[in-house]
Protein backbone atom coordinates (compact mmCIF):
# COMPACT_ATOMS: atom_id res chain seq x y z
CA UNK A 1 0.00 0.00 0.00
CA UNK A 2 1.24 3.21 -0.68
CA UNK A 3 1.74 6.43 1.39
CA UNK A 4 1.03 9.13 -0.87
CA UNK A 5 -2.19 6.87 -2.41
CA UNK A 6 -3.54 5.94 1.11
CA UNK A 7 -3.15 9.31 2.71
CA UNK A 8 -5.43 10.72 -0.47
CA UNK A 9 -7.80 8.16 0.62
CA UNK A 10 -7.63 9.16 4.19
CA UNK A 11 -8.60 12.61 3.01
CA UNK A 12 -10.70 11.96 0.42
CA UNK A 13 -13.16 9.84 3.22
CA UNK A 14 -12.64 11.74 6.26
CA UNK A 15 -15.34 14.88 5.21
CA UNK A 16 -17.91 12.13 5.04
CA UNK A 17 -17.10 10.34 8.30
CA UNK A 18 -17.48 13.88 10.18
CA UNK A 19 -20.79 13.45 10.60
CA UNK A 20 -19.89 9.74 12.42
CA UNK A 21 -16.96 11.20 14.72
CA UNK A 22 -19.32 13.81 16.11
CA UNK A 23 -22.06 10.89 16.87
CA UNK A 24 -19.14 8.71 18.36
CA UNK A 25 -18.02 11.26 20.46
CA UNK A 26 -21.30 11.36 22.31
CA UNK A 27 -21.96 7.63 22.37
CA UNK A 28 -18.27 6.49 22.89
CA UNK A 29 -18.39 8.89 26.20
CA UNK A 30 -21.14 7.68 27.10
CA UNK A 31 -19.84 4.18 26.87
CA UNK A 32 -16.91 4.96 28.59
CA UNK A 33 -18.71 6.69 31.57
CA UNK A 34 -21.14 3.66 31.82
CA UNK A 35 -18.01 1.22 31.77
CA UNK A 36 -16.45 3.35 34.66
CA UNK A 37 -19.92 3.64 36.72
CA UNK A 38 -19.27 0.09 37.06
CA UNK A 39 -15.74 0.12 38.06
CA UNK A 40 -14.06 -0.71 34.79
CA UNK A 41 -10.99 1.81 34.01
CA UNK A 42 -10.44 3.78 30.66
CA UNK A 43 -8.51 0.95 29.12
CA UNK A 44 -10.91 -1.82 29.85
CA UNK A 45 -13.27 0.62 27.38
CA UNK A 46 -10.36 0.64 24.48
CA UNK A 47 -10.16 -2.75 24.72
CA UNK A 48 -14.01 -3.70 24.41
CA UNK A 49 -14.12 -1.03 21.92
CA UNK A 50 -11.28 -2.32 19.96
CA UNK A 51 -11.78 -6.32 19.77
CA UNK A 52 -15.64 -5.83 20.07
CA UNK A 53 -16.90 -2.84 17.93
CA UNK A 54 -20.24 -3.11 18.14
CA UNK A 55 -21.53 -0.34 20.14
CA UNK A 56 -25.44 -1.73 20.39
CA UNK A 57 -23.94 -5.29 21.97
CA UNK A 58 -20.92 -2.87 24.36
CA UNK A 59 -23.52 -1.27 25.99
CA UNK A 60 -25.87 -4.11 26.60
CA UNK A 61 -22.77 -6.46 27.64
CA UNK A 62 -22.04 -3.93 30.67
CA UNK A 63 -25.04 -5.55 32.10
CA UNK A 64 -23.73 -9.26 31.10
CA UNK A 65 -20.16 -8.31 32.52
CA UNK A 66 -21.74 -7.11 36.35
CA UNK A 67 -23.92 -10.20 36.69
CA UNK A 68 -23.88 -14.04 36.48
CA UNK A 69 -22.31 -14.93 32.86
CA UNK A 70 -24.53 -16.98 31.17
CA UNK A 71 -22.68 -18.07 27.74
CA UNK A 72 -26.02 -19.57 25.94
CA UNK A 73 -28.03 -16.40 26.99
CA UNK A 74 -24.94 -13.88 25.49
CA UNK A 75 -24.59 -16.03 22.76
CA UNK A 76 -28.11 -15.38 21.71
CA UNK A 77 -28.62 -12.27 22.57
CA UNK A 78 -25.37 -11.11 20.54
CA UNK A 79 -27.14 -12.94 17.75
CA UNK A 80 -30.50 -10.93 18.40
CA UNK A 81 -29.15 -7.75 18.54
CA UNK A 82 -25.98 -7.96 15.75
CA UNK A 83 -28.20 -10.18 13.01
CA UNK A 84 -28.82 -7.11 10.92
CA UNK A 85 -25.11 -7.25 10.24
CA UNK A 86 -25.81 -10.36 8.26
CA UNK A 87 -27.91 -8.29 5.40
CA UNK A 88 -25.06 -5.39 5.59
CA UNK A 89 -22.27 -7.88 4.74
CA UNK A 90 -25.25 -9.29 1.98
CA UNK A 91 -25.92 -5.28 0.12
CA UNK A 92 -22.14 -4.49 0.26
CA UNK A 93 -20.83 -7.61 -1.28
CA UNK A 94 -20.17 -5.86 -5.12
CA UNK A 95 -18.56 -2.85 -2.95
CA UNK A 96 -16.32 -5.14 -1.02
CA UNK A 97 -15.34 -7.52 -3.49
CA UNK A 98 -11.51 -7.74 -4.38
CA UNK A 99 -10.26 -6.31 -1.29
CA UNK A 100 -7.94 -8.71 -0.77
CA UNK A 101 -6.14 -9.08 2.60
CA UNK A 102 -8.22 -5.90 3.84
CA UNK A 103 -11.39 -7.42 3.35
CA UNK A 104 -10.82 -9.00 7.25
CA UNK A 105 -10.64 -5.47 8.77
CA UNK A 106 -13.53 -4.41 6.70
CA UNK A 107 -15.61 -7.00 7.48
CA UNK A 108 -14.66 -6.86 11.50
CA UNK A 109 -15.58 -3.05 10.91
CA UNK A 110 -18.90 -3.31 9.45
CA UNK A 111 -20.79 -1.34 11.64
CA UNK A 112 -24.37 0.45 11.17
CA UNK A 113 -22.32 3.65 10.37
CA UNK A 114 -19.58 2.17 8.03
CA UNK A 115 -22.77 0.67 6.21
CA UNK A 116 -24.42 3.84 5.79
CA UNK A 117 -21.39 5.64 4.47
CA UNK A 118 -20.21 2.62 2.02
CA UNK A 119 -23.65 2.11 0.45
CA UNK A 120 -24.02 5.63 0.10
CA UNK A 121 -21.18 6.94 -0.79
CA UNK A 122 -19.11 6.71 -3.94
CA UNK A 123 -14.92 7.15 -3.93
CA UNK A 124 -14.00 10.09 -6.33
CA UNK A 125 -12.33 9.09 -9.61
CA UNK A 126 -8.84 9.86 -8.53
CA UNK A 127 -9.02 7.87 -5.01
CA UNK A 128 -8.69 4.09 -5.32
CA UNK A 129 -11.93 2.21 -3.89
CA UNK A 130 -10.44 0.17 -1.69
CA UNK A 131 -8.23 2.44 -0.01
CA UNK A 132 -11.15 4.71 0.34
CA UNK A 133 -13.47 1.96 1.93
CA UNK A 134 -10.78 1.00 4.02
CA UNK A 135 -10.10 4.69 4.99
CA UNK A 136 -13.31 5.05 6.13
CA UNK A 137 -13.66 1.95 7.89
CA UNK A 138 -10.48 2.72 9.85
CA UNK A 139 -11.51 6.10 10.95
CA UNK A 140 -14.41 5.18 12.63
CA UNK A 141 -13.31 2.63 14.36
CA UNK A 142 -10.39 5.13 15.77
CA UNK A 143 -12.88 7.67 16.79
CA UNK A 144 -15.17 4.71 18.91
CA UNK A 145 -12.09 3.64 20.38
CA UNK A 146 -10.30 6.79 21.37
CA UNK A 147 -14.35 8.32 22.78
CA UNK A 148 -14.77 5.05 24.69
CA UNK A 149 -11.27 5.68 26.58
CA UNK A 150 -12.35 9.14 27.06
CA UNK A 151 -15.38 8.54 28.38
CA UNK A 152 -14.31 6.02 30.68
CA UNK A 153 -11.51 9.01 32.11
CA UNK A 154 -14.13 11.23 32.62
CA UNK A 155 -16.15 8.51 34.61
CA UNK A 156 -13.06 7.78 36.86
CA UNK A 157 -12.52 11.86 37.29
CA UNK A 158 -15.54 12.94 37.48
CA UNK A 159 -19.02 12.38 39.26
CA UNK A 160 -22.25 13.07 37.93
CA UNK A 161 -25.50 11.32 37.48
CA UNK A 162 -25.52 9.37 34.40
CA UNK A 163 -29.34 8.41 34.20
CA UNK A 164 -30.82 8.27 30.44
CA UNK A 165 -26.77 8.66 29.11
CA UNK A 166 -27.41 5.16 27.76
CA UNK A 167 -30.10 6.86 24.96
CA UNK A 168 -27.00 8.38 23.24
CA UNK A 169 -26.83 5.32 20.92
CA UNK A 170 -30.69 5.57 20.26
CA UNK A 171 -30.40 8.76 18.71
CA UNK A 172 -27.56 7.85 16.98
CA UNK A 173 -29.47 5.23 15.14
CA UNK A 174 -32.36 7.94 14.49
CA UNK A 175 -29.72 10.66 13.44
CA UNK A 176 -27.84 7.48 10.71
CA UNK A 177 -32.05 7.04 9.71
CA UNK A 178 -32.39 10.63 8.93
CA UNK A 179 -29.36 11.18 6.94
CA UNK A 180 -30.83 7.84 4.62
CA UNK A 181 -33.87 8.84 4.31
CA UNK A 182 -32.77 12.17 3.29
CA UNK A 183 -32.14 10.50 -0.29
CA UNK A 184 -35.20 10.24 -2.64
CA UNK A 185 -34.35 6.90 -3.61
CA UNK A 186 -33.89 5.74 0.08
CA UNK A 187 -37.81 6.81 1.41
CA UNK A 188 -39.79 4.35 0.31
CA UNK A 189 -37.09 1.38 2.10
CA UNK A 190 -37.02 3.48 4.82
CA UNK A 191 -40.39 3.69 5.57
CA UNK A 192 -41.02 -0.22 5.08
CA UNK A 193 -38.35 -0.86 7.65
CA UNK A 194 -39.56 1.81 9.96
CA UNK A 195 -43.47 -0.06 9.86
CA UNK A 196 -41.86 -3.20 9.80
CA UNK A 197 -40.25 -2.42 13.09
CA UNK A 198 -43.45 -0.82 14.59
CA UNK A 199 -45.29 -4.30 13.53
CA UNK A 200 -42.53 -6.14 15.02
CA UNK A 201 -42.72 -4.36 18.38
CA UNK A 202 -46.34 -4.43 18.32
CA UNK A 203 -46.65 -8.02 17.80
CA UNK A 204 -43.70 -9.32 19.51
CA UNK A 205 -42.68 -6.82 22.44
CA UNK A 206 -39.68 -4.44 22.86
CA UNK A 207 -37.40 -7.50 23.78
CA UNK A 208 -38.08 -9.78 21.09
CA UNK A 209 -38.66 -7.36 18.22
CA UNK A 210 -35.62 -7.41 16.55
CA UNK A 211 -35.13 -10.64 14.58
CA UNK A 212 -38.96 -10.66 13.40
CA UNK A 213 -39.15 -7.19 12.32
CA UNK A 214 -35.81 -7.89 10.02
CA UNK A 215 -37.20 -10.39 8.67
CA UNK A 216 -40.62 -9.10 7.95
CA UNK A 217 -38.66 -6.04 6.22
CA UNK A 218 -36.42 -8.58 4.37
CA UNK A 219 -39.84 -10.18 3.17
CA UNK A 220 -41.25 -6.78 2.33
CA UNK A 221 -38.16 -5.47 0.21
CA UNK A 222 -37.45 -8.71 -1.90
CA UNK A 223 -41.48 -9.07 -2.91
CA UNK A 224 -41.19 -5.31 -4.16
CA UNK A 225 -37.65 -5.38 -5.31
CA UNK A 226 -38.77 -4.22 -8.80
CA UNK A 227 -41.02 -1.59 -7.87
CA UNK A 228 -38.00 0.00 -5.61
CA UNK A 229 -35.19 -0.24 -8.26
CA UNK A 230 -37.35 1.05 -11.24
Amino acid sequence: MQKKSFAAAVKAAFPHTIPIMTGYLAVGLAYGVLMASKGYGFLWSGFVSAFAFCGSMQYVAITLLTTAFDPLQAFILSLMVNARHLFFSLALLPKYRGLGRLRYFMIYTLSDENFSLSSSVEPPEEVDPTQFYFAMSLLTWAYWVLFSMLGGLAGSLITFDITGIDFALTALFVVLFIEQVIKRENRAPGAIGLVCSVVGLAVFGADNMVIPAMVLTLIVLMAGRRKLCA
